[in-house]
């Protein structure tokens, strides 16, 4: 089983089981884990390959360490360049997976104007949240 199709059943399975949490519960705040992805899209559209491998989980520091260029390559062969070359994010909805784990819908807008819904795996690395996977999928309609 491919990386890819491994986070599109974990993240099935996340969607339907996890807990939902709400943005208005006083125990939940998404703004750490909102502010490392839009960190890593803004580095992303600034070309900074090291500062998008630093909101990166262990797994893609211990691979790219050495190469962030070859980990921004990665992510672009791999069908991500409409998040590498975004106009503009919009979070939506979160599932809290555990205290430590969570899944974030991001509305993603193109260069050419297209709707991407990503859904982003985060988790919790030594007191910090990082990405962990993200499963994209082009959208019906054009932004603006």
């Amino acid at each position: 089983m491919t990386r890819l199709s491994w986070l599109g059943v974990v993240l099935s399975a996340v969607l339907m089981f996890g807990t939902p949490a709400r943005a208005d519960d006083p125990a939940v705040s998404p703004t750490e884990w909102q502010a490392v992805i839009a960190g890593q899209i803004q580095a992303f559209r600034m070309h900074d390959a090291a500062a998008a491998l630093s909101f990166a989980g262990d797994e893609f520091k211990k691979t790219y360490t050495d190469h962030p260029e070859a980990f921004v390559a990665a992510i672009v062969a791999s069908g991500y360049g409409p998040i590498v070359e975004s106009r503009s994010q919009t979070f939506g909805e979160f599932r809290l997976i555990d205290p430590g784990q969570v899944v974030q819908e991001v509305k993603i807008t193109g260069t050419n104007q297209a709707i991407y819904e990503a859904f982003y795996i985060l988790g919790k690395e030594t007191g910090a949240w990082r990405v962990h996977g993200v499963q994209l999928a082009k959208t019906q309609g054009l932004g603006v």
